[in-house]
């Protein structure tokens, strides 16, 4: 297929355009760098420092003799996704092209407004060059668990079934984030919702949880095509972090009264469930939904599954509970569906001892580049 990831030099990203790449895709990567210039600007880097974009794919072609197609350029200018579309017609887009962080995205004005913007603008663009220039492209976008929220039902995957009155409908989940990130995710759904509708484009939306995992098969041939491995509190996921924290000799810092339930998957499971949705397309005129997880964990599980094997491989693994910077209930009730990936073969990567010491064990080799201060909370919403 001709593939097309938007956001490609992202952490989801460039793993993506690697293992499509791979099994013989025409893979074309379009990103700005826009998340590296946001984690340049609140100090948030990556812990392991990446090439351009140009390089890595240079890298990987002497490794691999695979070609990955580099564009430069900023998917929420209208043009410049137009004439990528226009000119490569993919089967597919990946739509990763999105600022990925809640606590970036409360931070102020100035955040607030540039996540408001580039989400919904990128989405939008992509709706109509798709429109425009590939009607039958299957739009891959991803969504994210925090749509859903916390409420106090379980949660079905993107829909469920309304009986009110005596009548009967069928309606997208009740979405309440708890973010503004989260909430442009929830903006999105329904954009595409409305384009599915009336255009009869053809999307699947992927409800992912917390990613962890630093390495996929195609970075273990060279540690330079590693991803863009966050760990600090604005782009790292709370696994990332703890696993940081734990080579650091950082107490684990759970927020609040750690009870707060996700669902998460591995950083290889990401990418078989994204193959998975481009190898089985909704028809056109379907906005098909999938939970996207593994495993459901509170922070207090996690942070005790990290200290237990941190501990064994002799580590000073401590755990912290620290005021909760952010605005959520820390204890709630939390059970969400995910058939629909199973069903298509979807093999799970579980979160066992043997998997976090293999992490903990790339980690330390960066020991020495960890900067702690950008582990602890520096953004707060919760008003306290």
């Amino acid at each position: 297929m001709k593939v097309l990831v938007l956001g490609g030099d992202g952490y989801l990203g460039w793993p993506t355009a690697m293992s499509f790449a791979s099994k013989g895709h025409d893979v074309v990567v379009l990103d700005n760098y826009l998340r590296r210039n946001m984690a340049r600007e609140t100090n948030s880097e990556a812990l392991i420092h990446s090439q351009n974009l140009d390089e890595r794919a240079e890298l990987f072609f002497a490794m691999t003799g695979k070609r990955i197609e580099i564009i430069i350029g900023d998917c929420s200018r209208d043009r410049i996704m137009l004439e990528a579309v226009q000119k490569l017609t993919p089967d597919v887009v990946i739509h990763y092209a999105e600022q990925p962080s809640g606590p970036y995205s409360m931070r102020g004005f100035d955040e607030a407004k540039l996540t408001l913007d580039n989400n919904l603008g990128v989405t939008f663009n992509l709706i109509w060059a798709v429109i425009k220039y590939a009607p039958n492209c299957h739009i891959i976008k991803l969504g994210t668990m925090g749509e859903y929220g916390t409420p106090n039902i379980d949660i079905e995957e993107g829909w469920i079934e309304v009986t009110h009155n005596g009548r009967n409908d069928k309606f997208l989940y009740p979405r309440q984030a708890g973010s503004l990130y989260h909430t442009t995710k929830v903006l999105d759904t329904d954009l595409l919702w409305f384009y599915v509708r009336s255009y009869g484009i053809r999307v699947t939306d992927l409800m992912q949880g917390p990613v962890y995992g630093l390495s996929t098969e195609e970075s273990d041939l060279d540690d330079r095509l590693l991803p863009n491995f966050h760990y600090d509190d604005i782009f790292g996921t709370v696994v990332n972090r703890f696993l940081v924290q734990a080579v650091a000799d950082v107490p684990l810092t759970v927020y609040g009264k750690g009870g707060q339930t996700r669902g998460y998957l591995n950083l290889r499971d990401t990418l078989q469930c994204v193959e998975l949705a481009m190898l089985n397309p909704p028809k056109n005129g379907e906005l098909r939904i999938f939970n996207q997880f593994t495993e459901l964990f509170s922070v207090n599980e996690l942070a005790a599954k990290i200290q237990y094997v941190g501990n064994t491989m002799g580590l000073n693994v401590k755990i912290d509970k620290v005021s909760n910077p952010r605005k959520e209930a820390e204890e709630h009730y939390y059970n969400a569906k995910r058939d629909g990936l199973i069903e298509l073969g979807l093999s799970p990567t579980l979160l066992t001892d043997d998997v976090i010491s293999s992490m903990i064990e790339k980690v330390l080799l960066y020991k020495n580049l960890i900067n702690i201060p950008k582990i602890l909370p520096r953004v707060r919403w919760s008003g306290k």
